[in-house]
């Protein structure tokens, strides 16, 4: 057969399978809520600005509502935008909307056995696990609060060591707040010079800079494809796989001195339960679910808590007058000559209210991680299949104007009632809701509090450049809404 012949007819061939899988796209589609129409392959990102994807979702959702579908690539996602309707769906719904939607970065590393992106009994049963291991974690020994003021003296004598010096809190943020969630699945802290400690933090911080960036959000839309070219998305599995390593050194050194009736940390409690159900086949304790439950702690406990602290940080520089009020209560109520404690918060409503706004106004997860319809559902007023992937715009509550008197500005009065006491709200959703939202969030916010007000008990933080030339708006986008790179000076009170 004549090659011209033979190129023709495979282009035709690939054409026609092309038009075959766009026409299968636009039947589903007329059975999905309504949205902008895709095209093939790439589904409706060009109608994204990567840089922003959060807000190009919300301006979708002026034109087509507060439920919509969008195509990344082939494939049809439910969006949602507004605190009823995500309110309607996690909560009210948290069944039907319960599941863990494809996070493919994360997912091709755990392969299902992880607590995160796992679905069914194994989610359930390794949540509980996790949720039970760290509330009954300090008895009889030190509490998760004593683990936490001591990481932070560690974190004052570092700062100290500045000699009010600029300094960039990047790598000394996360290393101390790391430690805190270390000191739980490891059973001691490291020291910050620790060479297999800064592994750990510099991959940790590597993974999420990347999964932030065009690369990570890429490579979720297309990991068949991408896993087959070079870029930055490669670096996140070798990161994956210095990490692996750490793990399953220190969970080696853990057998050979376990003792089962002194449990020292998470990795002891899990090899024990390993023990008592290795001969159930249907057991979801078993060693690769200890490893990935392991980066679950390390990713889920330090990235969140680190990027708020450092961000938080840059916002308070920018509004110092928030910074005198809130060190005139830690001086009511606290004084200087002991270390703040978790029961202070009740007596310190200004405080709270600044680190509701500070959680509200960083919005440092403006998408949730996608959740999965579990089973077929309606949702204002549409269809909704089972098995479509959702993803709740958080950015969309906490930047709404119906909820928050001009979201845009700083404001810890968000949170304050008429009287000066704490407001709650409930459209604050840094930890997500319903029955995937963030096990850890009891010990996130005790440490945010301790880490925060310690900090601002023991020094004045100054930036390099004016208040007014600080810049807050967020880089990243994809994963998280990271701060722009700083440095400042820690000057002592």
């Amino acid at each position: 057969m004549d090659f011209t012949v033979a190129l023709f007819l495979m282009l035709t061939a690939c054409i026609s399978y092309l038009i075959m899988l766009y026409g299968k796209m636009l039947h589903k589609r007329g059975q999905l809520p309504p949205g902008p129409i895709p095209l093939p392959v790439v589904g409706n990102l060009l109608q994204m600005n990567t840089d922003s994807i959060a807000q190009s979702l919300i301006a979708l959702s002026k034109k087509y509502g507060p439920v919509f579908t969008i195509y990344m690539g082939s494939k049809p996602n439910l969006i949602l935008c507004g605190y009823e309707t995500i309110k309607e769906a996690l909560i009210n719904q948290g069944e039907q909307f319960g599941g863990r939607g494809p996070f493919p970065m994360f997912c091709n590393n755990a392969k299902g056995n992880d607590m995160t992106f796992s679905n069914g009994d194994r989610w359930k049963e390794l949540r509980r696990f996790i949720m039970q291991t760290m509330r009954n974690f300090g008895v009889g020994k030190r509490s998760i609060e004593e683990r936490i003021q001591e990481e932070i003296q560690f974190l004052v004598k570092q700062l100290r060591k500045t000699n009010q010096s600029p300094f960039d809190p990047t790598l000394i943020f996360s290393q101390s707040i790391a430690n805190v969630t270390f000191s739980i699945i490891f059973g001691s802290r490291f020291d910050y010079e620790d060479k297999t400690f800064q592994t750990i933090i510099n991959t940790t911080n590597e993974n999420f800079h990347i999964m932030s960036t065009t690369w990570g959000m890429m490579y979720n839309i297309y990991p068949e494809v991408m896993d087959y070219l070079p870029g930055l998305h490669k670096k996140v599995f070798a990161n994956f796989g210095k990490l692996r390593v750490i793990i399953q050194d220190t969970i080696k050194a853990h057998q050979e001195t376990l003792d089962p009736d002194n449990p020292r940390d998470y990795i002891d409690v899990f090899l024990i339960k390993m023990e008592r159900e290795k001969n159930n086949s249907t057991s979801h304790f078993f060693m690769e679910s200890l490893i990935m439950t392991i980066e679950d702690l390390i990713y889920g406990g330090t990235e969140i808590v680190a990027t708020l602290l450092r961000y938080s940080l840059l916002v308070l520089m920018k509004f110092p007058e928030v910074i005198e009020k809130v060190q005139e209560e830690i001086n009511q109520v606290i004084g200087q000559n002991r270390p703040p404690a978790n029961e202070d918060r009740k007596a310190m409503p200004y405080t709270e209210a600044m680190i509701e706004e500070l959680m509200r106004f960083t919005d440092i997860g403006p998408l949730s991680l996608p959740h999965l319809v579990m089973q077929d559902t309606q949702l204002k007023g549409y269809k909704i299949p089972k098995g479509l992937p959702v993803i709740p715009v958080i950015t969309s509550v906490h930047h709404d104007p119906t909820l928050y008197k001009k979201p845009e500005i700083f404001n810890p009065a968000n949170f304050l009632d008429q009287n000066g006491c704490f407001k709650k709200n409930d459209a604050l959703l840094l930890f997500s809701a319903g029955k995937r939202s963030c096990p850890g969030e009891n010990l996130a916010r005790m440490e945010i509090f301790l880490f925060l007000t310690t900090l601002l008990q023991n020094f004045n933080f100054q930036p390099l450049s004016s208040r007014e030339d600080i810049n807050l708006t967020p880089v990243g986008g994809a994963v998280e809404n990271l701060p722009q790179p700083y440095q400042c000076c820690a000057v002592p009170c």
